[in-house]
């Protein structure tokens, strides 16, 4: 059913490729190499089974592109995977989802041991915005590391609750400059996120 779909998008794109417009002759362009990339699901699946390495990292990014609710079993599956890359890349791909279904797999990731794994699970729970993360959150901003209490604080920025400005405040004058940055970053989105009494 997905090259179906791909198809009657191709179709639709390609006459635009001689559009009298070069805007919509790029447009359709950039449109089609990304049609060229998704596949059916059915491909992408068996490509994450019996791919390469990279293959594999390529179509879990694919099952991002594709989103819905088929493509969130393989990639929690892919999250509980022993290798690194692919369990990270499935962690992004759900956090750029932020489907409700992927939080508590999500969440689980905090308790790995390779602290890049736990970053990238701190960076794909910022796209849920859910307050009820901030608890969960708080704690990496001690870590002193320059990356989870970097990705903390970005994190807790995105979600914007107003009562961690001093913590952020705290962490400008880290001796990282990834945290300082990443506190910088989030402060200036706590402003924009602010609910006024």
């Amino acid at each position: 059913m997905v090259s179906k779909l791909i198809m009657k998008r191709y179709e639709a794109l390609a006459p635009l490729l001689k559009d009298p417009c070069e805007e919509v002759r790029l447009a359709a362009s950039h449109a089609l190499e990304c049609l060229e990339g998704l596949g059916s699901l059915d491909e992408i699946l068996d490509v994450l089974k019996k791919g390469r390495l990279a293959a594999k990292i390529a179509a879990i990014y694919a099952l991002g592109e594709i989103g819905g609710e088929k493509v969130l079993s393989p990639l929690i599956y892919c999250i509980s995977r022993p290798e690194e890359d692919i369990k990270s890349a499935a962690i992004e791909v759900l956090g750029n989802l932020a489907h409700p279904t992927a939080l508590t797999p999500l969440i689980g990731k905090l308790q790995e041991t390779n602290p890049a794994v736990r970053a990238k699970t701190i960076a794909a729970l910022a796209n849920f915005k859910d307050p009820s993360l901030v608890k969960l959150l708080l704690p990496y901003l001690d870590e002193n590391d320059g990356l989870l209490d970097a990705e903390a604080a970005l994190a807790l920025g995105k979600i914007g609750d107003c009562r961690l400005e001093d913590r952020l405040i705290k962490l400008v004058h880290s001796p990282h400059p990834r945290t300082r940055e990443a506190a910088a970053l989030a402060l200036g989105q706590l402003s924009l996120n602010q609910k006024l009494p």
